[in-house]
């Protein structure tokens, strides 16, 4: 039988001997991303949340309840609390798919996802969309403060964000810890590949030259663990910044002084993200491309950026090398640190 993974792997080597090949490069694409959260993926798909569902739809408001609600999916489940819209508890089902990423395992990704208001409070009804498989959620408060939350019930793609704004313009501290075998790792396949330009539009591997489809390779740090052979994601900011925790980060990374991987806890990590920034994340074969980093954008931020299989696609090793490994699991570094601007 052929998993996921062992597509992902086999990319992987074809990009590799592609590499080592006189230039120019042939087309180096990896599976279409854009279809990850679009069709197969997210087949039967639909979220059910405070009496409402995807199958018969709903827009308009709802009053908040006191306590943590459910985002209950076929694919993909996670609390919120009305308080802050902090999430809690995400994770994949294991239902049946042909895209799935768990090995038909429920599969923990996320404990929490925390941002901290600074004083300011939700006040205002929760503002509900729901239909087919999208979900979009979203609740105003004092100072100008609202968060949004978009989602798709999906086995795999672009398939949450966090969206919050203030009425100073000053960022929002999210901090996000990790559920139980998943990790964050350093990815061996990008950083074996550092430097190279990969992607439907190179000319040469050294030179490129750089455009949307044809990207230089960086490190990638990606969340995995070694139950599923299949599952790979990664945390997608946009415009936002990682928080360096000192404490953290084996001493290879650290030592290449590349900001990708260095200082980052295996079990958490904290981001500063701009008032109308995203933090979002991508799952699966979205996850291992070699892409351009997310667009500026801070009104109406999607999910992912729709490439349509142009971009390179190198994988993950599996089971994670115990060296890839990025240790210790969490740190208090990085907590009060000022903003950053």
């Amino acid at each position: 039988m052929t998993t996921t993974h062992s597509v992902l792997r086999r990319r992987s080597a074809a990009a590799s001997v592609a590499l080592l090949a006189a230039t120019p490069l042939i087309m180096l694409a990896g599976a279409p991303a854009a279809q990850a959260a679009t069709s197969k993926a997210c087949d039967g798909g639909g979220f059910a949340v405070l009496g409402k569902t995807g199958a018969s739809g709903f827009d308009g408001a709802v009053a908040a309840p006191t306590a943590r609600f459910v985002v209950q999916g076929k694919y993909t489940r996670f609390d919120i609390d009305p308080a802050d819209f902090a999430v809690y508890d995400y994770a994949f089902t294991g239902a049946a798919n042909p895209a799935d990423i768990t090995g038909g395992r429920p599969t923990p990704v996320y404990a929490s996802k925390i941002p901290d208001h600074r004083g300011l409070v939700l006040t205002s009804p929760i503002t509900l969309q729901v239909r087919g498989t999208d979900l979009v959620v979203s609740r105003g408060g004092t100072g100008g403060l609202s968060m949004k939350i978009q989602a798709k019930d999906c086995a795999q793609g672009g398939i949450f964000q966090m969206e919050p704004a203030r009425g100073d313009g000053t960022p929002t501290r999210i901090v996000h810890r990790l559920a139980g075998e998943a990790f964050y790792f350093d990815n061996a396949n990008f950083r074996a590949q550092l430097g190279r330009f990969l992607g439907s539009e190179c000319q040469n591997s050294q030179t490129g030259p750089p455009s949307r489809f044809c990207v230089k390779v960086t490190p990638r740090v990606n969340i995995a663990n070694n139950i599923s052979a299949a599952f790979v994601l990664r945390d997608s900011a946009q415009v936002a910044t990682r928080v360096p925790q000192a404490s953290c980060g084996p001493d290879f990374t650290n030592q290449l002084g590349l900001s990708d991987t260095r200082d980052h806890c295996g079990g958490m990590s904290i981001w500063d993200v701009a008032s109308g920034g995203r933090m979002g994340m991508v799952t699966g074969e979205d996850s291992t491309e070699v892409a351009n980093p997310p667009t500026v954008c801070v009104t109406d931020c999607q999910a992912q950026n729709r490439v349509k299989g142009r971009l390179a696609n190198l994988g993950f090793p599996f089971p994670v090398p115990d060296g890839s490994k990025l240790t210790p699991r969490t740190s208090d570094d990085g907590l009060g640190a000022p903003l950053t601007p």
